[in-house]
């Protein structure tokens, strides 16, 4: 998956507005990105903006206020801007982008009215995650870099105060994080505080500035620590018997926010919800069929435990990253010139392990705009020494190649004929999460999974995938379990799903180890809406490349489609297939 933070150009300077010289969509957006990175910025050092910036943003009630008003502000001019030139509606990119910016603040906003950053705590995206993850992305090569990171690392606890204070306010409201992600997050400091991390991180500075480094790093670490208390002894106990359930209003919200549609209206749920168990049972024959060229006569999960034991692995750290490494060097060889043009900034990507104390899942981070720092996929090891490779294969063509590599890294190279915006802050989940889960297809129809092991890590990363849309809209609305549902389900049909049944599910029809799947549900729990991305966004990118095939018949030009496809910028769901279809 990609970082929920996002990258591209530098953000172009506020343009005044004069009669020789218009406002667009596009200045509008980008005066907004700009305006971002005063507020947040974490956001301009993933964008690789503002290398000197030693700030933290303001995760404080008041902070996400002002972020809400920035919002506010900009819709309003955009209002002035398309209805001072009508014109600009003819014009594909700033048509594309006025609806880009009009739908992601609309719902950025619904979500701050209903109180969401008040209660914005799950294993996977929070203020809490993001404030660690920007020191790994800051630059670190000269002793200049390093005085930014020790000025900004001791500011870290006034951030986490900031933080708190916003789950105050929410638990003031009654606006609470569920149990199980408390518990999740204090599990993931405890494990910070182990190192601890922030000392082990300063211990890479140089000599000269050893004590300011240790100083901010021993208060930064001294604030995780407070964090953790304030959340195991203060907030938790207060949020006890919160549901893990946030309910259709809450789910069409999160929805929303990640797909880029309004899933909430009529039976939009209840349509994906009966596709994703289509889908399940489809790829289920699939695997059957796949498990008996592994072992005869084996199931697909007899077939999945005899890889993990039988089946080529790579022993130690060091050496699957560099097995990742070379896997997506390979795949840029492969694939360019043939079915991408891909430009020589594109071709650079590195494979890092992530850090102790990062959820289970694979997940990669973005070039920043000049592309000094290269795209880059995260492999946690969760302790584990030796890594099979049926399963590793399809997930690094998912995270780097053909994946959200090559799209978002093609986003910062066409940035500037675009907005910042549509190649950055406008990220809408479906449309990313869905080319990297194409990606994989990709490589299936292209031949890249030649032996049964590596084909049936794919159908298995593609029935996760399937499994993730049944059990996030199924729990979360409390569906009825379908009808036709086997094994751990079957006693459950036409009962409410339940996170005990979605675990059971997962381990059901999943070939991931347990703690990945434990993992898993608490992440699905925790970021409603986030785990339905995958498939849905997959099912537009297929429905619209089918749509420009059959339009173009034998002139349609694979390659050519995909490098335009992967040039205009961020989409929602509410346009993708569409847009694709016309290329």
């Amino acid at each position: 998956m990609s970082e929920p933070v996002t990258a591209g150009r530098p953000a172009r300077p506020a343009t005044p507005r004069s009669p020789t010289r218009p406002t667009t969509p596009r200045r509008v957006a980008d005066r907004y990105v700009d305006a971002v990175c005063d507020l947040d910025p974490v956001v301009a050092t993933v964008l690789g903006t503002r290398p000197g910036d030693d700030r933290l943003p303001d995760p404080s009630p008041a902070g996400l206020e002002a972020e809400a008003q920035l919002a506010r502000d900009t819709l309003a001019g955009l209002d002035r801007a398309t209805a001072a030139d009508p014109a600009l509606a003819d014009d594909p990119v700033e048509r594309r982008c006025a609806r880009l910016l009009r739908e992601r603040l609309g719902a950025e906003l619904a979500a701050h009215e209903a109180g969401e950053g008040l209660r914005a705590l799950s294993n996977l995206s929070s203020p809490v995650h993001s404030i660690r993850q920007v020191f790994l992305l800051m630059p670190s090569s000269s002793e200049e870099d390093w005085a930014v990171v020790a000025r900004r690392l001791a500011r870290v606890p006034e951030a986490y105060r900031g933080f708190c204070a916003a789950l105050e306010e929410g638990a003031r409201r009654g606006l609470f994080a569920a149990p199980r992600q408390v518990a999740t997050v204090v599990g993931q400091l405890d494990e910070w505080l182990s190192g601890p991390f922030f000392a082990g991180f300063a211990a890479n500075g140089p000599d000269a500035l050893r004590g300011e480094l240790d100083a901010a790093a021993r208060a930064a670490d001294e604030a995780v620590a407070e964090v953790r208390d304030f959340l195991r002894d203060g907030y938790g106990p207060r949020a006890e018997g919160t549901p893990d359930a946030v309910g259709r209003d809450r789910y069409a919200l999160a929805a929303r926010r990640w797909t880029g549609s309004d899933l909430g209206a009529g039976d939009g749920l209840e349509e994906a919800y009966a596709w994703g168990w289509a889908e399940h049972r489809r790829i289920l024959g699939e695997q059957r069929a796949e498990a008996e060229r592994v072992v005869a006569g084996a199931g697909p999960m007899e077939a999945m435990r005899w890889l993990d034991e039988h089946g080529p692995a790579v022993e130690g750290v060091e050496a699957v990253r560099e097995r990742l490494q070379a896997m997506m060097d390979a795949a840029i060889d492969a694939l360019d010139g043939v079915h991408f043009d891909l430009a020589e900034p594109v071709r650079r990507v590195e494979a890092v392990i992530a850090p102790p104390g990062s959820a289970a899942a694979p997940y990669y981070t973005r070039p920043s705009s000049d592309f000094s720092r290269p795209g880059r996929t995260w492999l946690p090891t969760l302790g584990r020494e030796r890594f099979p490779l049926w399963d590793l294969t399809s997930i690094w063509y998912h995270e780097g190649v053909p994946g959200h590599h090559l799209q978002l890294a093609q986003w910062v190279l066409v940035a500037g004929r675009l907005s910042t915006y549509q190649t950055s802050l406008g990220q809408v989940g479906a449309d990313v999460e869905g080319w990297a889960l194409y990606a994989e297809r990709l490589m299936d129809e292209l031949g890249f999974f030649p032996d049964a092991g590596t084909r049936l890590g794919f159908l298995d990363a593609q029935q996760l995938r399937a499994v993730r849309v049944v059990v996030d809209i199924g729990v979360h609305l409390r569906l009825p379990v379908p009808d036709d549902a086997e094994g751990a389900l079957a006693e459950h049909r036409g009962r409410p799903w339940t996170p005990e049944l979605a675990r059971a599910f997962l381990g059901e029809h999943s070939g991931a180890d347990p703690a990945f799947l434990d993992s898993e549900l608490v992440r699905y729990l925790g970021l409603p809406g986030q785990a339905i991305t995958y498939k849905l966004g997959e099912r537009a990118w297929l429905a619209g490349r089918d749509a420009a095939w059959r339009a173009r018949g034998e002139g349609f030009d694979l390659k050519a489609w995909h490098m335009a496809a992967l040039s205009q910028g961020s989409l929602g769901l509410d346009d993708l297939a569409a847009e694709l279809a016309r290329l």
